[in-house]
């Protein structure tokens, strides 16, 4: 049987952005940290680090948050940036603010420019995020495209040649699945992540994106009852299907 891990609870809690290891402490003097419902005073005690953790675990009266790793999957509102440090709407606003100062720290699975809206991955879980967004992975984004102007009905055949170039660019795009909507709207499906890809794709067929929203990563839909600007933590068999 393997053996459970164990932490200092003042180097859990500092980990999870409840503050320092000096504020720590200090919840703990005033009762604010129980286990099982009795106060831990003592914040050097060693304890399990299981998953069931935060059913056991309060701050406060609050159920203690998630342990690491986690994946979260968001549905991203158009005028945020997947970014730390950049001004403006962060789409790190919207998760609980203390989980900006999580060790490890928190980051997109790859990004959404600031005008495209939809599902978007955040982990603290270095392995997923390093195969998640690998090119070898191939793993298929599947974006909702709104066009200024009618599909010619040629752009299908080009986007799945494997052929096509990009402006400034010396290595020809992998092959791309299009499904029309209707003659201005799209299903495009892509295993790459180059710089603006969707919206260069259809510039580069003189047509102009004019909304972007992505739907599906891999085999993860973005659920219809996920309103913009909601999360949700996943599950080990959701972040599964993500390599579908």
């Amino acid at each position: 049987m393997a053996k459970v891990p164990t932490i200092r609870i003042d180097k859990l809690l500092s980990s999870m952005g409840y503050g320092s290891r000096k504020d720590i402490a200090r919840i703990a003097r005033a009762g604010g940290i129980t286990l099982d419902t009795a106060a831990l005073l003592d914040v050097t005690k060693r304890i399990p680090i299981t998953p069931d953790l935060p059913h056991h675990m309060t701050i406060y009266d609050e159920a203690l948050d998630p342990l690491a790793p986690m994946v979260i999957l968001l549905n991203k509102p158009v005028g945020m940036t997947c970014s730390h440090s950049d001004g403006g709407a962060l789409v790190y606003d919207l998760l609980p603010k203390r989980w900006r100062l999580r060790e490890p720290r928190i980051s997109t699975v790859g990004r959404l420019d600031k005008q495209t809206s939809g599902l978007l991955l955040l982990t603290d879980d270095g392995d997923l995020l390093h195969h998640a967004t690998s090119p070898k992975r191939r793993v298929k984004k599947t974006y909702r495209v709104k066009l200024a102007r009618p599909l010619k009905g040629t752009e299908g055949d080009l986007f799945a040649s494997g052929r096509m170039m990009l402006e400034n660019e010396d290595k020809p795009l992998a092959p791309a699945e299009l499904e029309v909507v209707s003659a201005t709207e799209a299903l495009l499906s892509i295993t790459e992540g180059r710089y603006h890809q969707v919206r260069r794709m259809f510039a580069a067929t003189g047509n102009y994106v004019a909304g972007l929203h992505r739907e599906r990563i891999g085999g993860l839909t973005l659920p219809d009852d996920l309103a913009s600007g909601e999360w949700r933590l996943l599950s080990e068999r959701k972040v599964f299907t993500i390599f579908q």
